[in-house]
């Protein structure tokens, strides 16, 4: 179940706890991405708040937004660059993507196969997709005052076997958010604190979200979406063979 545009809205642009997990997100994603200048660069789900950086060197910056979640212009000031889409039929030509980034994307879809389907259709050659999802060990993935608190949260393990059936490889993985999910003053003033602790000695504590980097298997090892058709014969296709008449008697 997709959350509203405005709830997701509302946390990461107005709330002192949502800006602060923007942050620790899009400085992950710097770290793996420093350079997309040149490159076609889009996010799906609500990824908007991780893409900025990459406005002005990028070739084009594209954020899809699922249809049962809803649209909102983004970004402001500037000229929009946000399309609302089917989860299963995203307006991209096929393999153009470089870089592709799902947030609140994949955990909360009814159908997260086929839209990992999509994923591996419009990544190009050379491409990496970043899959953010809750960390079915943390503290985030169990409070409903965040978004990582909705859809189905996961675990590395979890992940990765899905991310194998459709023929994408990972990379790399990283969790962040270590920080508690309150927006009180403390844990507030300590997060960065604790994200340098969680980093240092992650078997101690489980980070709320997991970011895992992963690229397409080429060429795939798993059958399409069916068999090709068959012909009898490719002649019989491009040039119908003429029936015979029967002979007179």
């Amino acid at each position: 179940m997709h959350l509203d545009v405005h709830s997701l809205r509302d946390f990461y642009y107005r709330s002192a706890l949502g800006r602060a997990a923007q942050r620790a997100v899009r400085d992950q994603v710097l770290r793996y991405w420093p350079d997309c200048k040149g490159q076609t660069v889009v996010g799906y789900g609500f990824a908007v708040p991780l893409l900025r950086p990459y406005l002005r060197e990028a070739r084009r910056v594209v954020g899809l937004m699922p249809a049962p979640q809803g649209v909102m212009p983004w970004p402001q000031t500037m000229p929009n660059v946000t399309a609302l889409c089917e989860e299963t039929m995203w307006p991209l030509e096929t393999g153009h993507v470089d870089r592709l980034v799902l947030m609140h994307g994949l955990e909360t879809s009814e159908r997260p196969s086929e839209v990992l389907e999509e994923c591996y259709r419009v990544l190009g050659p050379g491409g990496e997709v970043l899959f953010i999802v809750p960390n079915r060990s943390g503290l985030w993935a169990r409070s409903d005052n965040t978004p990582f608190g909705f859809g189905r949260p996961y675990s590395l393990s979890q992940l990765d076997s899905q991310l194998r059936q459709y023929d994408f490889v990972r990379q790399s993985h990283v969790s962040v958010l270590y920080q508690p999910p309150s927006p009180r003053r403390f844990w507030m003033r300590t997060g960065p604190m604790w994200e340098n602790i969680g980093r240092a000695i992650p078997a101690v504590v489980a980070g709320g979200v997991l970011i895992v980097r992963a690229a397409k298997r080429y060429p795939p090892q798993r059958k399409g979406l069916g068999d090709r058709v068959r012909v009898p014969s490719p002649l019989e296709v491009l040039a119908p063979v003429p029936k015979k008449e029967p002979k007179a008697i």
